[in-house]
Protein backbone atom coordinates (compact mmCIF):
# COMPACT_ATOMS: atom_id res chain seq x y z
CA UNK A 1 0.00 0.00 0.00
CA UNK A 2 1.73 3.54 -1.08
CA UNK A 3 2.43 5.86 2.28
CA UNK A 4 0.98 9.35 2.02
CA UNK A 5 3.90 11.28 3.56
CA UNK A 6 2.95 14.02 5.83
CA UNK A 7 2.13 17.57 4.12
CA UNK A 8 3.54 21.43 5.85
CA UNK A 9 0.10 22.80 6.49
CA UNK A 10 2.07 25.75 6.93
CA UNK A 11 2.81 26.89 3.89
CA UNK A 12 0.89 29.43 2.67
CA UNK A 13 -0.31 31.55 -0.29
CA UNK A 14 -1.16 35.08 0.52
CA UNK A 15 -4.22 36.21 -1.53
CA UNK A 16 -5.32 39.62 -2.14
CA UNK A 17 -8.33 40.96 -4.95
CA UNK A 18 -5.52 40.70 -7.76
CA UNK A 19 -2.63 38.71 -7.29
CA UNK A 20 -1.53 36.13 -4.91
CA UNK A 21 1.57 36.14 -3.64
CA UNK A 22 2.94 32.22 -3.87
CA UNK A 23 5.97 30.19 -2.21
CA UNK A 24 8.99 30.43 -4.50
CA UNK A 25 9.99 26.88 -3.93
CA UNK A 26 6.05 25.79 -5.62
CA UNK A 27 5.98 27.18 -8.79
CA UNK A 28 8.00 26.31 -12.02
CA UNK A 29 10.90 28.86 -14.21
CA UNK A 30 9.03 30.02 -17.51
CA UNK A 31 12.24 31.13 -18.65
CA UNK A 32 15.97 31.64 -17.25
CA UNK A 33 15.54 34.74 -16.05
CA UNK A 34 12.22 33.40 -13.88
CA UNK A 35 14.82 30.43 -12.70
CA UNK A 36 17.56 32.67 -11.44
CA UNK A 37 15.04 34.44 -9.37
CA UNK A 38 13.15 31.69 -8.46
CA UNK A 39 16.14 30.40 -6.85
CA UNK A 40 16.74 32.63 -4.13
CA UNK A 41 13.28 34.31 -3.82
CA UNK A 42 10.92 33.46 -0.87
CA UNK A 43 7.68 34.62 -2.36
CA UNK A 44 6.33 35.20 -5.90
CA UNK A 45 4.07 37.76 -7.05
CA UNK A 46 1.41 36.35 -9.17
CA UNK A 47 -1.00 38.15 -11.33
CA UNK A 48 -4.56 35.84 -10.89
CA UNK A 49 -5.86 37.24 -14.25
CA UNK A 50 -3.60 35.32 -16.65
CA UNK A 51 -0.79 33.64 -13.85
CA UNK A 52 1.96 35.99 -14.74
CA UNK A 53 5.04 36.24 -12.38
CA UNK A 54 5.39 40.10 -11.59
CA UNK A 55 7.60 40.26 -9.05
CA UNK A 56 10.34 38.02 -6.87
CA UNK A 57 10.90 38.68 -2.85
CA UNK A 58 14.86 38.52 -2.95
CA UNK A 59 16.36 38.86 0.64
CA UNK A 60 17.89 42.07 -0.65
CA UNK A 61 14.42 43.53 -2.06
CA UNK A 62 11.38 43.30 -4.29
CA UNK A 63 12.40 42.48 -8.21
CA UNK A 64 10.29 43.35 -10.78
CA UNK A 65 9.82 40.48 -13.33
CA UNK A 66 8.04 42.58 -15.57
CA UNK A 67 8.32 46.02 -17.19
CA UNK A 68 6.33 49.33 -15.03
CA UNK A 69 5.46 47.18 -12.39
CA UNK A 70 4.57 50.02 -10.09
CA UNK A 71 1.58 50.55 -12.46
CA UNK A 72 0.11 47.13 -11.72
CA UNK A 73 -3.65 46.92 -10.94
CA UNK A 74 -3.40 45.56 -7.28
CA UNK A 75 0.41 45.86 -6.44
CA UNK A 76 -0.57 47.85 -2.89
CA UNK A 77 -2.78 45.66 -1.39
CA UNK A 78 -0.30 42.64 -2.84
CA UNK A 79 2.69 44.75 -0.71
CA UNK A 80 1.02 45.14 1.91
CA UNK A 81 -0.18 41.20 2.71
CA UNK A 82 4.04 40.95 1.63
CA UNK A 83 5.32 42.93 4.30
CA UNK A 84 2.04 41.67 6.51
CA UNK A 85 3.13 38.86 9.53
CA UNK A 86 2.03 35.15 8.28
CA UNK A 87 -1.50 34.75 9.03
CA UNK A 88 -0.39 32.03 11.57
CA UNK A 89 1.84 33.98 13.75
CA UNK A 90 -1.23 37.04 13.31
CA UNK A 91 -4.69 35.37 13.94
CA UNK A 92 -3.35 31.52 14.65
CA UNK A 93 -4.10 28.44 12.26
CA UNK A 94 -7.75 28.60 12.55
CA UNK A 95 -8.35 32.81 11.70
CA UNK A 96 -9.49 33.10 7.68
CA UNK A 97 -10.34 36.41 6.59
CA UNK A 98 -12.36 36.76 3.29
CA UNK A 99 -11.45 39.34 0.52
CA UNK A 100 -13.50 42.23 -0.51
CA UNK A 101 -16.24 41.35 -3.52
CA UNK A 102 -16.32 44.89 -5.41
CA UNK A 103 -14.13 43.59 -8.03
CA UNK A 104 -16.77 40.96 -8.69
CA UNK A 105 -19.84 42.90 -8.46
CA UNK A 106 -18.08 44.66 -11.37
CA UNK A 107 -16.85 41.92 -13.45
CA UNK A 108 -20.80 40.31 -13.33
CA UNK A 109 -22.14 43.58 -14.17
CA UNK A 110 -20.01 43.55 -17.35
CA UNK A 111 -21.44 40.00 -17.98
CA UNK A 112 -24.91 41.18 -17.95
CA UNK A 113 -25.44 38.77 -15.26
CA UNK A 114 -27.83 39.91 -12.12
CA UNK A 115 -26.48 38.29 -9.09
CA UNK A 116 -29.81 38.86 -7.39
CA UNK A 117 -31.61 36.64 -9.63
CA UNK A 118 -28.96 34.75 -10.04
CA UNK A 119 -28.72 33.06 -6.52
CA UNK A 120 -32.91 33.69 -6.50
CA UNK A 121 -33.09 31.15 -9.45
CA UNK A 122 -30.00 28.53 -8.33
CA UNK A 123 -30.06 29.09 -4.75
CA UNK A 124 -26.51 29.38 -4.85
CA UNK A 125 -24.59 32.25 -2.57
CA UNK A 126 -21.93 34.20 -3.66
CA UNK A 127 -18.59 32.74 -1.80
CA UNK A 128 -16.22 35.27 -1.05
CA UNK A 129 -12.31 34.55 -1.69
CA UNK A 130 -10.08 33.70 1.57
CA UNK A 131 -7.52 36.05 2.07
CA UNK A 132 -5.09 32.94 2.53
CA UNK A 133 -4.93 29.18 2.24
CA UNK A 134 -2.90 26.18 3.22
CA UNK A 135 -0.51 24.03 0.62
CA UNK A 136 -2.27 20.66 1.20
CA UNK A 137 0.13 18.50 -1.20
CA UNK A 138 -0.24 18.01 -4.54
CA UNK A 139 -3.61 17.18 -7.10
CA UNK A 140 -3.58 14.16 -9.88
CA UNK A 141 -1.37 16.53 -12.44
CA UNK A 142 1.16 17.47 -9.94
CA UNK A 143 -0.09 21.18 -8.89
CA UNK A 144 -0.07 22.69 -5.72
CA UNK A 145 -3.58 21.98 -4.07
CA UNK A 146 -4.28 25.28 -1.71
CA UNK A 147 -7.33 24.58 0.56
CA UNK A 148 -8.31 26.48 3.69
CA UNK A 149 -6.44 25.51 6.26
CA UNK A 150 -9.80 23.12 8.17
CA UNK A 151 -10.52 21.78 5.12
CA UNK A 152 -6.73 20.99 4.24
CA UNK A 153 -6.28 18.97 7.41
CA UNK A 154 -9.63 17.44 7.02
CA UNK A 155 -9.06 16.62 3.48
CA UNK A 156 -5.62 14.69 4.89
CA UNK A 157 -6.96 12.76 7.22
CA UNK A 158 -10.22 11.63 5.00
CA UNK A 159 -7.40 10.94 2.38
CA UNK A 160 -5.21 8.80 5.09
CA UNK A 161 -7.83 7.02 6.37
CA UNK A 162 -9.15 5.76 3.36
CA UNK A 163 -5.41 4.61 2.76
CA UNK A 164 -5.21 2.82 5.69
CA UNK A 165 -8.75 0.83 3.78
CA UNK A 166 -6.91 0.30 0.37
CA UNK A 167 -8.30 3.10 -1.23
CA UNK A 168 -6.16 5.59 -2.60
CA UNK A 169 -8.02 9.27 -2.95
CA UNK A 170 -6.68 11.57 -5.84
CA UNK A 171 -7.17 15.47 -5.39
CA UNK A 172 -8.45 16.68 -9.09
CA UNK A 173 -8.74 20.14 -8.03
CA UNK A 174 -9.19 22.57 -5.06
CA UNK A 175 -9.16 26.05 -4.36
CA UNK A 176 -10.05 28.31 -8.13
CA UNK A 177 -9.85 31.95 -7.89
CA UNK A 178 -12.97 34.59 -9.26
CA UNK A 179 -10.52 35.45 -12.07
CA UNK A 180 -10.23 31.36 -12.84
CA UNK A 181 -13.82 31.40 -13.75
CA UNK A 182 -14.12 34.85 -15.29
CA UNK A 183 -11.34 33.09 -17.90
CA UNK A 184 -13.59 30.04 -18.70
CA UNK A 185 -16.55 32.44 -19.43
CA UNK A 186 -14.27 35.04 -21.64
CA UNK A 187 -12.92 31.71 -23.72
CA UNK A 188 -16.15 30.73 -24.23
CA UNK A 189 -17.86 34.05 -24.99
CA UNK A 190 -14.55 34.22 -27.50
CA UNK A 191 -15.66 31.38 -28.92
CA UNK A 192 -19.17 32.81 -29.65
CA UNK A 193 -21.02 31.21 -26.81
CA UNK A 194 -23.75 33.31 -25.46
CA UNK A 195 -23.50 33.86 -21.39
CA UNK A 196 -26.72 32.21 -21.02
CA UNK A 197 -25.24 29.05 -22.85
CA UNK A 198 -22.40 28.91 -20.70
CA UNK A 199 -24.02 29.49 -17.30
CA UNK A 200 -26.30 25.94 -18.36
CA UNK A 201 -23.01 23.76 -17.66
CA UNK A 202 -20.57 26.77 -15.70
CA UNK A 203 -21.37 28.51 -12.11
CA UNK A 204 -21.39 31.89 -12.58
CA UNK A 205 -18.19 33.62 -11.55
CA UNK A 206 -18.21 34.11 -7.75
CA UNK A 207 -20.97 31.30 -6.96
CA UNK A 208 -18.63 27.99 -6.96
CA UNK A 209 -17.86 26.37 -3.63
CA UNK A 210 -14.25 26.49 -5.14
CA UNK A 211 -13.75 29.63 -4.61
CA UNK A 212 -14.21 29.49 -0.65
CA UNK A 213 -11.11 26.85 -0.61
CA UNK A 214 -13.49 24.35 1.27
CA UNK A 215 -14.52 22.12 -1.84
CA UNK A 216 -12.69 19.94 -3.70
CA UNK A 217 -13.24 17.68 -6.79
CA UNK A 218 -11.89 13.72 -5.82
CA UNK A 219 -11.29 11.19 -8.21
CA UNK A 220 -9.41 7.68 -8.29
CA UNK A 221 -6.59 5.88 -10.01
CA UNK A 222 -7.22 5.12 -14.06
CA UNK A 223 -10.66 6.92 -13.63
CA UNK A 224 -11.06 9.66 -15.71
CA UNK A 225 -11.70 13.33 -13.58
CA UNK A 226 -15.13 14.75 -13.09
CA UNK A 227 -17.23 12.20 -14.57
CA UNK A 228 -20.24 10.11 -13.54
CA UNK A 229 -18.44 6.96 -14.07
CA UNK A 230 -16.79 7.79 -10.52
CA UNK A 231 -19.83 6.84 -8.64
CA UNK A 232 -19.25 2.78 -9.84
CA UNK A 233 -15.29 3.12 -8.09
CA UNK A 234 -14.73 1.57 -4.90
CA UNK A 235 -13.62 4.98 -3.65
CA UNK A 236 -17.05 6.89 -4.00
CA UNK A 237 -18.24 3.92 -2.31
CA UNK A 238 -15.68 4.58 0.39
CA UNK A 239 -16.77 8.12 0.47
CA UNK A 240 -20.46 7.99 0.71
CA UNK A 241 -19.74 5.60 4.00
CA UNK A 242 -16.78 7.62 5.60
CA UNK A 243 -16.77 11.25 4.28
CA UNK A 244 -19.11 12.27 7.01
CA UNK A 245 -17.10 11.00 9.34
CA UNK A 246 -14.86 14.25 8.41
CA UNK A 247 -16.95 16.31 7.37
CA UNK A 248 -17.47 16.35 3.99
CA UNK A 249 -20.75 15.82 2.01
CA UNK A 250 -21.29 15.54 -1.39
CA UNK A 251 -22.65 19.05 -2.55
CA UNK A 252 -24.71 18.12 -5.79
CA UNK A 253 -26.40 14.52 -5.39
CA UNK A 254 -28.78 13.75 -8.03
CA UNK A 255 -32.02 16.13 -8.77
CA UNK A 256 -30.27 18.73 -6.44
CA UNK A 257 -31.84 21.85 -6.09
CA UNK A 258 -29.47 23.99 -7.48
CA UNK A 259 -30.11 22.45 -11.01
CA UNK A 260 -26.50 21.83 -11.33
CA UNK A 261 -25.78 18.06 -13.06
CA UNK A 262 -24.99 15.16 -10.86
CA UNK A 263 -21.41 15.64 -9.49
CA UNK A 264 -20.08 12.66 -7.67
CA UNK A 265 -16.66 13.62 -7.87
CA UNK A 266 -17.60 17.14 -6.12
CA UNK A 267 -17.30 17.03 -2.23
CA UNK A 268 -17.09 20.14 0.18
CA UNK A 269 -16.23 20.57 3.82
CA UNK A 270 -18.96 21.01 5.51
CA UNK A 271 -17.88 21.49 9.01
CA UNK A 272 -16.52 25.05 9.07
Amino acid sequence: MPHLPPVPLKIALRNTPEIELWPAALLHARSNHDARALSRADRVLRRKRDSAYLAADLPEGLLPLVPNLRRERGLDDALDALESTSPHARHGVEHVGELPLHRLHERLDALGIDEADYAARTGLDLVAEPDWLAFAGFDRYRRPLWLRIDAARHWLRLREHALREGILLEAISGYRSHDYQLGIFARKLARGLAVDAILAVNAAPGFSEHHAGLALDIGAPDEPPAEESFERTAAFAWLQEHAGEHGFAMSYPRDNPHGIVYEPWHWRYAAA
